[in-house]
């Protein structure tokens, strides 16, 4: 009987609640070639070299079994296939994007964007926790009774999806429609769901299908733009030539789907990290420490990061020799940024939460070229999110612990965060 690669128990759900024990196997071979010819990278020095190798593509196309045929067969009859977002490109494809989409979002072209969103990001999560009041009890009849919170429904969701419509000018009542075409591209890129040309045509048609959407989205507005950020993109506001209409379009659905994705696990995790170091979620709570909320996000982002590992387009350009192990040129390779970032020979006592870390480099964001184009957006939202969350929840306390996980192995976070509280404190910090 063939023993169960470790990759395979990491990828498999019954380990969704705590993968680092397995990580930490995992490190004990840097480099691990699977059966299907893949190679996993797990320690933090190895995962940031080939973060910054140009050798290492990103791009799918350069993959030997590439399936061009894919991308229109998984549309059929319906839209047509998008090009690659900018993530999924190499230089200088990948930089002219990038330079157009941040020209639109923020420094050095638009310094205020992200900034002036803040009495929103406030209003947004101050009326989450508002709408608290009345369930189970509080602010009810029966006032003495606690109240049970989902967290991630109830809050963790809404939030960051009401925040990337804003940003991108799509109407929030679109949420039903737009978020079964998210969770389609998500599942499409699940590596633990079918072999590579099968996800490869399952998640050309879900961005087909989103890329539909904001087709109908733009049409619908009969060209008239606004100062949002599609808009911008449409217009073609920068130096460079406007980014062409079908790449407006791929970029716009999976600025859509990140997003929010991400943050509703980061912030999720987040709590459910809190709650469980109580020492922490009470000094975030009281008003004498102006710079641990930035502190708390950028250690969650080392120790539960909502993005647990880079799969699906890496892949080598060249042969490349990375601890002692010679990855052939043509061959898939996953960075597992979570176990990177609780590697003990870069992290000193990786496995303790400790906002107070000296020094605290991790790989929540990613790295290179392809560092996480949304984290100034998501910095703020998450330490505003939780800083509220302290403030204004009474006595919090976790239903499960574990909670139930979502199925993604990378995009990892609760699928339910239960928590009861005896009420909800009035707002202490009105917007800017």
């Amino acid at each position: 009987m063939t023993q169960t690669s470790i990759w395979k128990q990491i990828l498999d759900p019954s380990h969704r609640a705590d993968p680092y024990p397995l990580y930490a196997e995992l490190r004990k071979t840097p480099v691990v070639r699977e059966e299907d010819g893949s190679y996993v990278v797990s320690t933090y020095r190895e995962i940031v070299a080939l973060l910054h190798d140009p050798r290492l593509s990103s791009d799918l196309r350069n993959l030997p079994d590439y399936d061009a045929d894919a991308q229109e067969q998984a549309s059929g009859e319906g839209p047509a296939a998008l090009p690659p977002t900018f993530i999924e490109t190499d230089p200088p494809e990948h930089d002219r994007a990038r330079r157009l989409l941040t020209w639109n979002f923020g420094p050095p072209h638009a310094p205020s964007r992200i900034d002036s969103m803040t009495p929103d990001l406030f209003e947004i999560v101050t009326s989450g926790i508002d709408g608290f009041v009345g369930k189970d009890g509080v602010g009810g009849k029966d006032r003495s009774g606690p109240t049970r919170v989902d967290i991630v429904e109830d809050f963790a969701y809404p939030f960051p999806v009401t925040v990337i419509c804003r940003l991108l000018g799509v109407p929030r009542d679109d949420e039903p429609r737009f978020q079964a075409l998210s969770d389609a591209v998500v599942k499409a890129s699940d590596p633990s769901t079918g072999v590579v040309t099968e996800r490869q045509r399952r998640r050309a048609k879900a961005r087909a299908d989103l890329g539909q959407y904001f087709t109908e989205l733009l049409d619908a507005r009969h060209g008239r733009l606004g100062d949002d950020l599609l808009s911008g993109l449409l217009r073609g506001d920068g130096p460079e030539a406007p980014m062409p209409y079908e790449q407006v379009l791929s970029n716009a659905a999976l600025l859509l789907v990140a997003g929010h994705e991400t943050t509703v696990n980061l912030i999720t995790n987040g709590m459910l990290t809190l709650l469980r170091h109580p020492q922490v979620l009470d000094r975030l709570s009281r008003d004498d420490e102006p710079d641990l909320a930035p502190r708390v996000v950028e250690e969650l982002l080392r120790y539960e990061p909502p993005v647990q590992f880079l799969s699906n387009n890496r892949n080598t350009l060249d042969d490349i020799e990375i601890a002692g192990t010679t990855i052939p040129k043509g061959s898939p390779v996953t960075l597992v940024l979570a176990s990177g970032s609780r590697d003990p020979d870069f992290v000193p006592d990786p496995d303790r939460f400790d906002p107070d870390r000296e020094y605290n480099e991790h790989l929540g964001f990613g790295g290179g070229i392809h560092y996480c184009f949304g984290a100034p957006l998501a910095r703020p939202e998450t330490q505003i999110a939780l800083t509220e969350l302290a403030h204004r929840l009474k006595n919090p306390r976790l239903v499960a612990d574990p909670p139930p996980y979502r199925a993604s192995p990378s995009l990892r976070g609760p699928r339910h965060l239960l928590i009861e509280i005896d009420g909800v404190n009035p707002p202490q910090h009105p917007p800017p």
